[in-house]
């Protein structure tokens, strides 16, 4: 995809605004993206970013409860939101003629939700996030793996040791004031970047955003985040689950290099070549040569305010067999780096994640708002496949030597002993 003009602006108030015309079909996406996610939240309160993910969607000073979704639903409009350890986005897709409706009710709850705060709302998102919690992952065979990982591999206290779905206990001690308190520091202008990507006109476009966000006060100067550095972890910190699931596995959990630098993307593909899939190295030796496992699967979750995570995951009868293996391939990789091929490969699935990633207008306006939060840049979303192609083989040896040594991870099993 070749870089497409966009038109930026910052309101009085502080608020960030992205506008990308594209013409192709008469549709606009509008993605905000607030810069609190679950790193933000503080001992005892965890679940409070994701939590509002859904008090979000329960009305407004102007918006009754249930308005919001039958107005876009209405419109013809695809929505939703996601919350992160790092941040929380709400998304609408919709014909271009609803486009205004979309703004207006963005705005609304972005300016006056605390005016539609009740207990009774808060008491029913709340049973709704803890059964999700208990759809998802307590009640899901490996579930928790993720959630135990992170707590694992981050100290107590650290602002990635807990996930963005919180603990029922925290979830059962928040009260009203506490979600006042966190959308009075969170949902101000100043930590939001709104994009719009579509069939637009980009001066009408922002004329409207001034329109409908402009007289929202600017809040309170949000406080600074705790650092996340931490570095790559020596030795291996293992647990055995005694859990009933359907066969034994073994996960594994490594730092690796903070968003934002060349480290990240050698570091990425080093990941991939390691167990991206059915051509990987990992799912060669393990399910094809050695058959210890069945499924066998590696991937990265990339955090720009502390260590990014590389994560494998490997489902088999001998989770001891698997974790030995696993030693031994990262030696190898460690030693001699990829080969040309690879690396190749490697860089051509970055690109196609980058083209998935952006080929409609809702994909695109979430990676101009996540580019502009995180690296207060948008346009850098269209530098992602050079970035990749840059990469060298000897670089990629060099991060996994680093960041993804034998020897060094936290890990899960679940049946056999814990390394």
């Amino acid at each position: 995809m070749a870089e497409q003009p966009l038109h930026e602006h910052t309101l009085g108030n502080g608020m960030r605004v992205v506008v990308c015309e594209d013409h192709v079909v008469p549709l606009a996406a509008v993605n905000l993206w607030y810069g609190v996610g679950s790193r933000h939240e503080h001992a005892g309160r965890t679940g409070l970013a994701h939590l509002f993910e859904h008090l979000m969607f329960q009305g407004s000073a102007n918006v009754a409860e249930g308005e919001h979704a039958a107005l876009l639903e209405s419109a013809g409009a695809a929505f939703n939101a996601s919350t992160s350890f790092e941040r929380t986005n709400y998304y609408e897709t919709v014909p271009v003629s609803h486009l205004e409706l979309a703004l207006w009710l963005e705005a609304d709850r972005m300016g006056t939700l605390p005016a539609a705060l009740t207990q009774a709302n808060l008491d029913n998102q709340r049973d709704v996030v803890k059964n999700e919690r208990r759809q998802r992952y307590d009640n899901q065979p490996y579930g928790t793996a993720f959630e135990r990982l992170c707590a694992l591999t981050f100290p107590e206290g650290h602002p990635y040791a807990h996930t963005p779905i919180g603990s029922m206990d925290d979830l059962d001690a928040t009260t009203l004031e506490d979600c006042v308190d966190f959308f009075t520091t969170w949902y101000a202008p100043g930590n939001a970047v709104l994009t719009v990507v579509g069939d637009v006109d980009a001066e009408q476009t922002l004329a409207a955003v001034e329109r409908y966000f402009g007289g929202i006060p600017a809040g309170p100067e949000k406080p600074s985040a705790r650092p996340g550095a931490l570095g790559p972890l020596t030795g291996v910190r293992g647990e055995t689950l005694d859990e009933e699931v359907p066969s034994p596995a073994y996960f594994a959990m490594f730092t690796l290099p903070t968003d934002g630098g060349d480290e990240i993307e050698a570091a990425e593909l080093a990941v991939e070549i390691l167990g991206g899939g059915s051509g990987s190295r990992l799912y060669d030796r393990m399910v094809r040569r050695d058959q210890i496992a069945t499924e066998v699967w590696a991937g990265v979750t990339r955090l720009a305010s502390g260590q990014s995570l590389a994560i494998v995951d490997a489902i088999g009868p001998e989770p001891d067999k698997i974790a030995a293996v696993l030693d031994e391939e990262l030696e190898r990789f460690a030693a001699s780096g990829p080969d040309v091929d690879e690396t190749a490969r490697a860089t051509a699935q970055a690109e196609r994640g980058f083209l998935e990633q952006t080929e409609t207008v809702t994909g695109l306006a979430n990676a101009l708002s996540q580019n502009a939060t995180q690296f207060d840049d948008p346009a850098r979303v269209f530098t992602a496949p050079g970035r990749a192609a840059a990469v060298t083989g000897e670089a990629i040896q060099e991060m996994a030597a680093r960041w993804l040594a034998p020897g060094a991870r936290t890990a899960l099993t679940y049946g056999g002993t814990s390394s």
